[in-house]
């Protein structure tokens, strides 16, 4: 089975499967040997950026040929049997739509999967479609009866809980989001509160002073695409905001970040690790710390 993955997500799925895909996008970065894969699309934005420039380029993109294209060259050598996309964000990967056009012009025997994640039971079901899709539908049902008794360890826990912290998950910093999707249910089913979006709802932009006025117990900077080291690079945007000193969060020392490139944004089998780790930072008195290329305290960077 001959299987390209245009997602990191999708690709993380297919190795923890037992499949080496024979095409990756140019993200995928985990397991490590994906990195060795042949990249089947690239993008038209500078990852190295700030925040507030790649909104810029991503805004200068959408209006122009979009933010990605894919190497048809490099599509048509590789001659898949299936292709893995998304449908959730036309910023986080190459669009289906992108996809299925350029299968169908290269002449491609090739089935098109799409992938539209927005919640945990949402991985699962895909896990079982990536399992279907390449004929690793035993490996797909283990895989995600492992998960769930995971996030069912996670609720038992957060269950002895006697506070529900209210909690604010960033997804950019300029300008600000707050994350949609899987987190506002991954912080729920962690014990905390997520009065900021509903789960399942889409990432958008807020203004600084809803954040203010939500004034959460713990707030966790993650943006989309950016490890620790490059969020630390571009703290500014976000403690430099007028009252940033003044929240709770922060007066409190609760306030985070955490490697959103691999554990935030991508909905692959590693939401369960984040989920672990968010129990961490909501109830530290319940559950071990996560690691620290995962996740730093946010006033220990500013130093």
């Amino acid at each position: 089975m001959r299987v390209v993955t245009l997602l990191p997500s999708a690709t993380e799925i297919v190795y923890a499967l037992g499949v080496e895909p024979v095409g990756v996008s140019h993200e995928c970065d985990y397991p490590p040997a994906a990195r060795e894969r042949p990249s089947v699309n690239r993008s038209r934005v500078d990852p190295e950026a700030s925040s507030s420039e790649i909104n810029e380029q991503v805004a200068a993109a959408e209006a122009g040929d979009g933010v990605y294209a894919v190497d048809r060259e490099t599509l048509a050598a590789v001659d898949p049997d299936v292709v893995i996309t998304q449908g959730v964000c036309d910023v986080c990967a190459v669009d289906h739509v992108q996809v299925a056009a350029a299968v169908d012009d290269l002449g491609l025997d090739a089935e098109v999967l799409t992938l539209d994640v927005h919640s945990l039971a949402d991985l699962f079901e895909s896990v079982h479609r990536v399992g279907t899709a390449i004929d690793r539908e035993e490996r797909a049902t283990d895989l995600v009866a492992d998960l769930k008794e995971r996030v069912a360890a996670v609720e038992t826990t957060a269950a002895r809980a006697e506070t529900t912290p209210s909690v604010a998950v960033l997804d950019w910093l300029d300008p600000v989001m707050v994350a949609g999707h899987w987190v506002p249910e991954m912080v729920e089913r962690a014990g905390g509160g997520y009065g900021m979006a509903d789960p399942g709802e889409h990432s958008r932009p807020r203004e600084w002073a809803e954040v203010r006025e939500y004034d959460p117990d713990v707030l966790v900077a993650a943006p989309c695409g950016f490890d620790v080291a490059q969020t630390r690079e571009n703290l500014a945007d976000l403690t430099e905001r007028p009252g940033f000193d003044d929240l709770t969060a922060v007066r409190e020392g609760r306030a985070f970040v955490m490697d959103g490139h691999h554990y935030v944004n991508r909905s692959g089998p590693r939401l369960v690790d984040t989920l672990e780790f968010l129990a961490a930072l909501v109830h530290p008195d319940l559950f071990d710390a996560p690691p620290r290329d995962a996740v730093r305290e946010l006033p220990a960077l500013r130093v």
